[in-house]
């Protein structure tokens, strides 16, 4: 992308980091919250703060599909899976 679309993405970033997003992989974010209506006010802060070129796939999950999931890793790197026991997880 341009300089304009990396400084754009770069205060996106921020923006995610900063609002309690928590990065699970490259350009994968997630968010943990314990209400649907808690979620719709994230999409919108979402929207707000979208880079021009941005493009974003906001997947909900529940607690319990969240718990379930499975971090795949090599042998050479051992990463806990966090429990927040949140009952609605937004990723993005």
């Amino acid at each position: 992308g341009s300089k304009k679309e990396r400084k754009s993405y770069a205060e996106f970033r921020k923006f995610l980091v900063h609002d309690g997003y928590h990065m699970e992989q490259f350009s994968v974010y997630s968010r943990l919250l314990i209400t649907r209506e808690s979620s719709a006010m994230h999409i919108a802060r979402l929207r707000e703060h979208l880079p021009e070129a941005g493009e974003v796939t906001v997947i909900q999950m529940t607690e319990k599909q969240y718990e379930d999931r499975l971090v795949l890793l090599s042998e050479h790197k051992e990463k806990p899976i966090e429990e927040e026991g949140a009952q609605l997880t937004l990723v993005l």
